[in-house]
Order: C-alpha cells, then sequence, then structure tokens
C-alpha cells in the first residue's frame, strides 16, 4: 500500500524546519496537538499520511486525516492544528508549493479539450478530497529519491510534474487549474489579496480594488467571498490582526505602536479585535508568545 511507504519515508526524512532537499516540498511530522494556531495557507498540496489536520478559513472548516489530500490555490489567513497527534503516533503531512506557471505549462501542453472545462464562479481557494492510489504512488516516488541524490536533479522535476498532473486532473482540479489561467476569476481574486496584503495597514475602498482586479464591484464581492470565505474588510483584518501578533513576539512592551502600525488609529478596537481573534488581549498574548519563544518545546505555529 503506497501510504504506508509514505509514512515511513516521511518519518525518514522529516526534519525540524519542515524542509528538504527538493525544492518546494516540506515534510511535518507533529507529535503533539497544540491549540489552533494562525497562519498562511500557501499555494500548496497537503497530502496527510497519519494523523489529521484542522483548517478553518473564515466560516469554513476543513478537516483531512491520513489517505486525504488538501489544495490551496490562494495564499489565505487560515486558522489550523493537527489532531490526535502524540510522540507514538506523529501526524505525518506531505507538501508541495503550487506553481502557477508550471500549472500553466501543463495546460498549454495538454492542450483544449484535456482537463473538463471550467464552469460558473471560481471555487474556494481550500478544497480537501481522497488522494487516490495514482498520486499517492507519485508522491512516494519523489520522496524515495531523497535517499537518491544521484537521481534527484534530474528525476524530481519529472516526478513533480506528474504529481501536479494527477492533481489537475483529479476531483479538487478546478481550484488548482485556475491557478493557470490568467484571466480565470481566481486569477482576479489572487490579484485583489496580494494587493491587500501589501497594503494591509492602509484604508481602502472595495470600487477602487474591484476596479484594479478587472471586475465589477459585485462580481468582485461574490468572486471574493467565493474563493476566501470572507468579504475583502474581513480579510484585511485577518492580515492586519496576524502582522500584529508577529510584531509583539518581538515588541511586547508597545501595543498601542504596534496596533497604529498595522493600521488601528482606535487602541480599543485593536485590542477588542485581537482579543476575539486569538482568545487574549495583546499584552497578556504578547507575554505567552515570549515565554513559548523562551520554552525549549514552544511552538507557535
Amino acid at each position: 500500500m503506497p501510504l504506508e511507504e509514505l509514512r515511513v519515508l516521511l518519518a525518514r526524512h522529516a526534519r525540524p524546519d519542515w524542509t528538504t532537499p527538493i525544492d518546494g516540498v516540506l515534510i511535518s511530522k507533529v507529535d503533539r496537538s497544540d491549540p489552533p494556531a494562525p497562519s498562511m495557507s500557501g499555494t500548496v498540496l497537503a497530502v496527510i499520511a497519519q494523523g489529521a489536520k484542522r483548517l478553518a478559513l473564515g466560516d469554513r472548516v476543513f478537516e483531512y486525516g491520513a489517505g486525504q489530500y488538501l489544495v490551496a490555490s490562494v495564499d489565505l489567513p487560515v486558522t489550523g492544528q493537527f489532531t490526535g497527534a502524540d510522540p507514538e503516533h506523529p501526524a505525518l503531512g506531505f507538501g508541495l508549493t503550487l506553481d502557477p506557471a508550471a500549472v500553466a505549462e501543463l495546460l498549454l501542453q495538454a492542450g483544449p479539450g484535456v482537463t473538463p472545462r471550467l464552469g460558473g464562479g471560481p471555487p474556494s481557494g481550500i478544497a480537501v478530497s481522497d488522494a487516490p492510489d495514482a498520486l499517492l504512488e507519485a508522491v512516494v516516488r519523489l520522496l524515495r529519491l531523497l535517499d537518491e541524490p544521484r537521481d534527484r536533479a534530474v528525476l524530481a522535476p519529472l516526478v513533480k510534474r506528474e504529481i501536479l498532473w494527477r492533481v489537475i486532473t483529479g476531483e479538487q482540479g478546478a481550484t488548482v487549474r485556475q491557478l493557470g489561467l490568467a484571466d480565470s476569476g481566481l486569477s482576479h481574486v489572487s490579484r485583489a489579496v496580494r494587493w491587500i496584503r501589501e497594503n494591509y495597514a492602509d484604508p481602502f475602498r472595495v470600487e477602487d480594488v474591484a476596479r484594479m482586479s478587472g471586475m465589477s464591484v459585485s462580481a468582485f464581492y461574490r468572486n471574493f467571498q467565493a474563493v476566501t470565505a470572507m468579504s475583502p474588510i474581513q480579510f484585511q483584518k485577518q492580515i492586519r490582526l496576524q502582522e500584529a501578533r508577529l510584531l509583539l513576539a518581538t515588541h511586547p512592551g508597545d501595543v498601542t505602536g504596534v496596533g497604529q502600525r498595522v493600521g488601528y488609529d482606535n487602541p480599543s478596537q485593536f485590542s477588542r479585535e485581537y482579543r476575539r481573534q486569538f482568545g487574549a488581549p495583546p499584552s497578556k498574548d504578547a507575554a505567552r508568545l515570549r515565554d513559548a519563544a523562551r520554552s525549549p518545546a514552544g511552538v507557535l505555529t
């Protein structure tokens, strides 16, 4: 069974920083179920070989376990946690960064009519499915190359293309295919997401961002909500609060200053929304982050 070998390979090659010698390939090994933690999803394919993970995006919750995979086609603010993990049975996962250029190249090579036509609006930016054996077998062959450095440089790109093709033509292919289409609804939303992330501290008018993204205001609202599970203003708030938490980890005594840096003119509003997001006011959470960083076992994300 490919899942059994996948577990063995992931356990053997896991590193504390999750990196591997193959560019764009990550291995996660988590031996405890920490509380939910906020992060950015990245654009990634993630396969779980052991354990399970729960991910919240806006009001949507995605759960996937052994033998399932998740695709994230937009870099979105999420809250996630591994569940049921312990030192005897750690959660084990494989990750592959999704490159829009690689998706576009495969779609161009395949030609029209090979993949199903996209219909309706853009799919959700995150989706979960059962992993077919063909996909798991390709992932196993890629990880075997970690033991074969002589062959890695030549064969790894080929196997990565196969994995990407399996996903493009699979159940969640619509989510990934839109990554490679320059004029897809997802590409327009991604443009807006990128702009909001880069300018998160500045106020904006939704009409202006919609125009910049090449959509009418009504289409922009509809597509942005479909992809991100939140409104543009809610999305900006999520980014602001995550950036504030990162800043507080290094500037715990400057709550007011941090709030202003991420775009909050009203300290009370900042404290209120921060507490709602992270379960504690900024000053208390900053102390908790500082204590966790000093602990050898401290893991923030």
